[in-house]
């Protein structure tokens, strides 16, 4: 063991705590059973399978209330793997469920059995007839697809609010819809073809020319079966009524009968029967879509009205005069949604009663629109709206086209479940409920939820899509606490007979049946519906094998079967509800955990009792799979709704794990930083003459002996030392102050490109805009505090944090000038991560600052008084995490812009995990993070390729092998005389 390895128990959970009911038993801390983890390893390889207690949890919980741990999960790479599985599956007796992101708010993406990951090596889209279509991989998220779909202006029908996480497998699997897509653009709509693997093992691409025919002969007595069914439906006139009656409004709750009054062939009723089935029937491994224009004109309003009723009873106001979406928000909703970042902070003095509708119409030009927009103005002047705080009487009650005050409406309205359900009391549980009523009655249906809720104690959050009838509607209740469980099921029993009996409605709008509505489904549906549903299910899946009681339980508590407890963790992470908006954006979620894993095994620690077993098995890997492996970039906080920084979080445990003479070392390197960083260029320039093989050798020992996150791993990509002298400048005629960062400071250019230096670039440019910058003479020694800030020492991070703000504050004569910062981590970091972390005076000092990112300054007071007189041909840029915190990516695009013709910002750009010196501790974790980024920069050849920090900039070196440079490097070259 490394001589400096933590203790893991340095991160035991401290406080007293009892056992959770549902908490992991203690027998199952080695993880999967032996036999069955040895028998999958040796059918799919042991890299495939994931079998450590560690990494059951952190598989058991998605967005739902819901947690069963898998008995074992495989992340599979291909359809072979997939055949393997249900092949084994069926051989075996064991059961099978497919989870992609893990959004499913029922509890679909759970297993008690066989969990298959089929997101991480699922993920890519062929855009198709320039556009019309396009071919989409399971594991691709919406908001991925749609990004490549935006360049052909259009745009895929289904439009859930998850869109930023959820994928395309799970999308068409439950059928989602969300804000506009209603009866007409859902998946069942729009869906051109799938690729399935069923049950059996067969494959079927249901746009094959050929697709019947080989069907026929793989699966005979399916295809019988499927015609007979078809025919027997189509005899009952009865029932072919019920079906078309049930589909006139949205409806996810139990198999698309439809299928077989829309299908003339088996595989066409296939297809059909696909789309919504929840993986009960096969694995959607391809979707073709047939896709719809993407109108970019937008007129939008957020409207305030006195109470939910009338907020529901404009709406057909709204449908009628053409509005693409029409959302409705409780006043709870908007209350809660103060934790969104951009919403207003005074909506948290919003009267109870108060509710609002975003209403929003499309067109293709703004000629299109204006009809539009004077219809909507017919529909205001007639409606009595309400303006009960002042920045609703600001925004007037109006429509607008401005896209960042239309943004601001939707992220609060998309942030409906994760704002309220960060709200929610500590502990508690919550619930997502989602259902559908004709959109004649939405006003009466509303007026009978509040009633109902009152009834049982619950003060629910209510939003929805209201133009078409589905409302959502948020609980929260103590799992662990057995009176409110039956609160919960006497509430369910009410709410189901209520919205089938008195609305004839769907019990799942758009969320799809999942395991709290299948006990209910017979009560919508009747015996002879749902039993032809059982009978479905036997057809293709006749041994079981594919997600049992997901869709179909006799159960009639099935739904209070698995409830998850929330215990109490970290006050920065435990308003999380699960959701997963998280995972896209983290660097290490392809290669151990990401923001929701890593809470979910905090949680379950905090179920177990205190030195349990699965306490001490979940400390055992915490260690390097959440805590080392975290690239510490908070791009979590950004895609959380409501701003949890696991980011953080992983820094302050990171902390806990250091030793005294460890904090005490970090504090020392911070007071003698003028020497650690001169040693550190010298030892750069030494590396040049004792070459790559060597270091790497060195370095490799050391690690093994101290601890591979003290000491980093030698890079061949690692630049040679920055000259020792910064160049001269003047300050007297200075507009600006330029400060190095570090890193500027120590690492030079890349190896074998000559020219200016990024600092001498710098200054040129500044001076040939007639913005000249000073650089103080006493820059060696400070620095952002990035480097002790990201590894949890707090003691060396005060210390350098008040050296820097109080020599910025000296060098910008008390902030009348700007402070210009060359890497985009380190203006982040001087701008805000060393705020708490000051002394008071300190404070003061630090907010007469102004911090600028190089991009910034250079976009908006240089490049326009530069003349551009070369361009390259194509230049791909690679905006980086700091930016997306300061909001300044837009800017090294248009400084990009100015040095190429064509400048492309791949679609998988993301953070590259190199934070620092991480990517040199654990190099697999850039190796990883950047693997989809890089997959797009080398596809094709560019001429520049080009960024804003130093150590990005050696990521993506390694990543690509291609060579990343400053953008402000680049900008020089384009504008030299």
């Amino acid at each position: 063991m490394p001589l400096l390895e933590p203790k893991p128990r340095a991160l035991r959970p401290g406080t007293e705590r009892r056992p959770a009911p549902d908490r992991v038993p203690e027998l199952q801390h080695k993880g999967a059973p032996r036999l069955l983890r040895e028998e999958l390893s040796e059918l799919l390889g042991p890299e495939k399978v994931l079998w450590k207690i560690s990494d059951l949890v952190r598989y058991a919980s998605d967005a739902s209330p819901y947690r069963f741990v898998p008995r074992i999960v495989v992340v599979a790479e291909d359809i072979d793997d997939i055949s393997a599985v249900l092949s084994y599956a069926r051989g075996k007796g064991r059961e099978v469920v497919f989870r992609a992101a893990g959004t499913s708010l029922n509890g679909q993406a759970q297993g008690e059995d066989v969990l298959v990951d089929v997101r991480r090596h699922w993920a890519g889209v062929e855009v198709l007839d320039d556009g019309a279509r396009a071919r989409v991989r399971p594991g691709t998220t919406v908001v991925r697809a749609n990004a490549a779909l935006a360049r052909y202006g259009r745009v895929l029908g289904p439009d859930p609010a998850s869109a930023v996480a959820c994928t395309i497998g799970g999308v068409v699997a439950n059928n989602a819809s969300g804000m506009t897509a209603g009866t007409t653009r859902n998946s069942y709509r729009t869906v051109a073809s799938l690729t399935f693997v069923l049950p059996s093992g067969t494959v079927v691409d249901t746009g094959g020319p050929a697709a019947d025919e080989e069907l026929s002969h793989a699966e005979p007595r399916l295809c019988e079966g499927l015609l007979a069914l078809k025919a027997e439906i189509e005899a009952d006139p009865e029932l072919t009524a019920r079906i078309r009656a049930k589909y006139a409004i949205k409806n996810t709750n139990g198999y698309r009968l439809d299928a077989f009054l829309d299908g003339d062939t088996p595989v066409r009723i296939l297809r059909g029967l696909m789309v919504g089935s929840q993986g009960t029937f096969g694995f959607i491994s391809e979707v073709v879509f047939d896709t719809l224009p993407l109108d970019r004109q937008v007129s939008t309003a957020l409207l305030f009205f006195p109470s939910l009723p009338a907020a529901a009873a404009a709406v057909p106001r709204f449908t009628e005069a053409g509005a693409l979406a029409v959302e409705l928000m409780d006043g709870n909703t908007l209350r809660a949604s103060v934790r969104v970042r951009g919403t207003p902070a005074d909506w948290a003095e919003l009267p109870r009663e108060t509710a609002a509708l975003l209403v929003e119409f499309r067109a293709a030009d703004a000629a299109a629109l204006e009809p539009y927009e004077r219809a909507a103005g017919a529909v205001l002047e007639d409606l009595d709206l309400v303006t009960p705080v002042a920045s609703v009487a600001s925004t007037g009650n109006a429509f607008t086209r401005d896209p960042g005050v239309i943004a601001g409406f939707w992220a609060a309205r998309r942030a409906f479940v994760t704002a309220v359900g960060g709200s929610r009391p500590s502990g508690t549980t919550l619930i997502t409920e989602d259902f559908a009523v004709p959109p004649a009655r939405l006003a009466e249906a509303c007026a009978e939820l509040l009633e109902l809720q009152s009834r049982h104690g619950f003060d629910a959050a209510v939003a929805g899509h209201a133009a078409h009838g589905n409302l959502h509607f948020l609980l929260a209740f103590d799992a662990a606490d057995p009176t409110d469980v039956e609160r919960y099921a006497a509430f369910m029993d009410e709410f189901c007979k209520l919205t089938v009996e008195r609305f004839d409605g769907s019990l799942k709008a758009e969320h799809a049946t999942g395991r709290n509505i299948a006990p209910f489904l017979e009560l919508e549906w009747g015996p002879r519906a749902t039993e032809m549903m059982w009978r479905v299910k036997q057809l293709i899946d006749p041994d079981g094998v594919l997600a049992p009681r997901i869709v179909l339980d006799r159960d009639p508590q099935a739904h209070l079967r698995g409830l998850k407890t929330i215990p109490r963790v970290e006050a920065v992470a435990d308003p999380c509800i699960e959701c997963g908006f998280c995972e896209p954006t983290c660097p290490s979620g392809d290669l151990t955990t990401t923001p929701r894993q890593r809470i979910v095994l905090r949680r379950e620690m905090m179920r177990q009792s205190d030195g349990s077993p699965v306490e001490a098995s979940l400390l055992e890997a915490y260690g390097y799979d959440a805590v080392d492996t975290c690239a510490g970039d908070s791009t979590c906080a950004l895609a959380c709704p409501v701003g949890i920084d696991t980011g953080a979080l992983m820094k302050e445990f990171r902390h806990e794990r250091h030793s005294a003479s460890e904090e005490r070392a970090a504090a020392l390197a911070a007071r003698h930083f003028r020497a650690v960083e001169a040693s550190a260029r010298l030892a750069l320039g030494a590396a040049d003459r004792v070459g790559d093989r060597v270091l790497e050798s060195v370095t490799g020992l050391a690690r093994r002996a101290v601890r591979p996150d003290l000491v980093p791993e030698w890079l061949p990509e690692i630049p040679g030392a920055a000259a020792r002298r910064l160049p001269a400048s003047d300050r007297p005629a200075a507009t600006a102050v330029y400060y190095p960062a570090c890193v500027n400071r120590i690492f030079g250019g890349p190896r074998g490109r000559p020219g200016l230096s990024l600092p001498e670039a710098v200054v040129a440019l500044a001076a040939r805009a007639g913005k000249p910058v000073w650089i103080p003479d006493d820059v060696a020694g400070t620095c952002c505090a990035t480097i002790w800030h990201s590894k949890g020492y707090e003691r060396g991070n005060t210390v350098m944090a008040n050296r820097i703000v109080e020599a910025a504050w000296g060098w910008t004569a008390g902030g009348r000038l700007p402070l210009v910062v060359d890497a985009s981590s380190c203006a982040l970091g001087i701008a805000r991560e060393v705020v708490p972390y000051l002394t008071a005076d300190n404070r003061e000092l630090h907010a007469e600052l102004t911090v600028l990112d190089s991009p910034v300054w250079a976009a908006e007071e240089l490049l326009p008084r530069l003349r551009v007189r070369r361009r390259v041909g194509s230049a791909v840029v690679h905006p980086t995490c700091s930016m997306r915190h300061l909001g300044d990516e837009d800017r090294l695009t248009a400084l990009a812009r100015a040095c190429a013709e064509e400048v492309v910002v791949p679609d998988d750009a993301g953070c590259c995990a190199f934070a620092g010196d991480r990517g040199m501790l654990h190099p697999e974790l850039t190796a990883s993070a950047t693997a989809r980024e890089a997959a797009e920069v080398t596809a094709r050849s560019f001429d520049a390729h080009l960024s804003a920090n130093r150590m990005c900039e050696i990521g993506m070196d390694r990543a690509t092998g291609r060579s990343y440079e400053s953008v402000l490097i680049a900008l020089e070259r384009a504008t030299r005389p």
